[in-house]
């Protein structure tokens, strides 16, 4: 999926786009276990967001920088870099605060902006990035009515974006915390639930 500018349009007119997906316990694909992820686009075509709750760990920002030829100084913020999911896993995105707002910058919903050009990987470098970011390698993406097929399948909760959820450094603990927040007791959700 590519966002452009003529997707920007249809990115309010989901009704999933900037809220989060969380994935049920009995979630069978093991790439998206325990997985939170930020809707940026939903409608009628399909749909595209960032899991926001699994970090790259073998993948530095400097070293991200570096094989882009992106010079900066020596004192490089340290910068996380998340899966963002399993769909073209070498492309870079920024979910970020809408204080930055560059060319390619794309709103979503509640004061939260996506960015793919190296740009922002530069002035997040500079210091001169957003206030929050969290940048992702891949997305996740769905289908035409993929999505919703698999929500009514009971793979997948929703629950409304959360900055914090987002952007805190909370990794282990969204997946619990974005649960917590429909006040659904965890045991509940077990998808050994009704057996003896």
């Amino acid at each position: 999926m590519n966002i452009s500018d003529k997707d920007s349009e249809g990115l309010q007119g989901g009704h999933l786009t900037g809220q989060l997906l969380v994935a049920m316990p009995s979630m069978g694909d093991p790439r998206f276990s325990k997985t939170v992820i930020y809707i940026c686009v939903h409608n009628y075509e399909g749909a595209m967001g960032l899991v926001v709750n699994k970090l790259i760990d073998s993948f530095t920002f400097p070293e991200l920088l570096d094989q882009l030829n992106i010079e900066c100084s020596d004192t490089v913020p340290p910068t996380a870099i998340h899966y963002g999911g399993p769909v073209e896993s070498g492309r870079g995105f920024v979910l970020h605060s809408q204080d930055y707002c560059h060319e390619g910058t794309i709103s979503i919903a509640d004061s939260v902006g996506l960015t793919a050009t190296t740009d922002i990987l530069r002035d997040i470098a500079e210091k001169q990035g957003p206030q929050k970011s969290l940048l992702a390698l891949g997305y996740a993406g769905w289908g035409a009515g993929q999505l919703d097929e698999e929500i009514y399948q009971n793979a997948w909760l929703n629950v409304p974006g959360d900055h914090s959820l987002i952007f805190d450094n909370i990794i282990d603990e969204k997946w619990e915390l974005a649960i917590s927040k429909l006040g659904i007791d965890l045991s509940l959700l077990s998808g050994d639930a009704g057996h003896a």
